[in-house]
């Protein structure tokens, strides 16, 4: 018996050693992509053109980061949880962020997602007709990537920089303003 809990144990081990080095990996992958590589009127995007955020060593955050958080405040944190960290309703975004592309994000948040398996459905709505969050999902997704890469601490952002006139446009525009 002791055999077995031994081969057992290691083999535990083993596999937990495996999904650490896994998940370690894919945590330093996501980091790397989210790095800024251009700025486009007080945007960040990384190498592959999608929006990123910029912390500076101060901890400013970039606007579009502070919207984010605004905005996931406001239509998210019910069913997601404070700061993305999930719920009884909803997964935790923080941990979703980590492998979830820019393209499946809008996807979902547009056009929603239903998850009836396991005896527990799980009915993300549709935001896409959602003025208050289609216009601001760029925002939502900056901020939870943020979150996702470990670089924004939960909670509010103590600072952040001033709405650029591009996202003061944008608003308008899409809001019908």
């Amino acid at each position: 018996m002791s055999f077995r809990f031994a081969v057992s144990s290691l083999a535990f081990l083993s596999l937990l050693t495996a999904t650490s080095s896994a998940l370690a990996q894919d945590f330093k992958d996501s980091k790397e992509k989210a790095a800024v590589a251009s700025e486009q009127n007080g945007k960040y995007f990384d190498a592959d053109g999608n929006p990123t955020f910029k912390i500076q060593p101060d901890g400013t955050v970039d606007w579009y980061t502070f919207s984010g958080f605004r905005r996931f405040n406001s239509d998210c944190h019910v069913c997601h949880g404070p700061d993305g960290v999930g719920s009884t309703y909803a997964p935790a975004l923080v941990d979703s962020l980590k492998t979830m592309d820019y393209g499946t994000f809008m996807s979902i948040v547009a056009e929603g997602r239903k998850d009836v398996g396991n005896g527990n459905e799980k009915v993300m709505p549709a935001f896409g007709d959602n003025k208050n969050v289609y216009c601001y999902m760029d925002d939502l997704y900056i901020y939870l990537r943020a979150r996702a890469v470990g670089d924004l601490p939960r909670g509010r952002p103590a600072k952040k920089e001033d709405k650029p006139q591009a996202a003061k446009d944008y608003e308008n525009q899409c809001m019908g303003g």
